[in-house]
């Protein structure tokens, strides 16, 4: 089912990635985002590939996992709409640090390092404004591995 924009732009809103841009800025970013459907099982990104773009969820739930040490898989967050992953390949321009893999049917917006460079040349502020959602976002997700590290800790001494 296709988003109509103001549905779309009211859900963009609601999340903490595009939380506080102006409708001005939102018209600009839209067209930028490109919808993406997967079914349940797919894999959408995977650990140490190349990544040059973000994904929003609009619906269904994904789990995100890394490889550990002894070949296992490590479960380290589910996602769910409003939630977004991939964005630090767009800081730090490495290679994908986890894998996302869609538990039921998703729909996902991405948005690409080239649009993103797009959207500071057309409309700096609200780029910084975003830039602004994904750190707080961040430090929300390291302040709640912090505290993972220390219940580890705690539990080991």
């Amino acid at each position: 089912m296709a988003v109509s924009s103001p549905d779309l732009k009211a859900f963009l809103l609601a999340t903490p990635f595009f939380g506080g841009l102006s409708d001005t800025s939102l018209d600009l970013l839209i067209p930028m985002l490109v919808e993406r459907r997967f079914d349940a099982g797919a894999t959408i990104v995977a650990e140490g590939e190349p990544g040059r773009s973000m994904f929003v969820v609009h619906s269904g739930e994904l789990v995100v996992s890394r490889r550990g040490d002894t070949a296992g898989v490590i479960r380290m967050a589910d996602l769910a709409p409003g939630d977004f992953f991939g964005e630090m390949t767009l800081i730090e321009m490495q290679n994908r640090s986890a894998t996302v893999v869609a538990q039921s049917a998703v729909v996902l917006y991405e948005l690409t390092a080239k649009s993103l460079y797009a959207y500071y040349k057309t409309d700096i502020h609200a780029y910084v404004l975003v830039m602004q959602n994904i750190n707080r976002e961040l430090c929300r997700r390291l302040r709640r591995a912090d505290g993972r590290i220390a219940e580890l800790l705690h539990g080991s001494g």
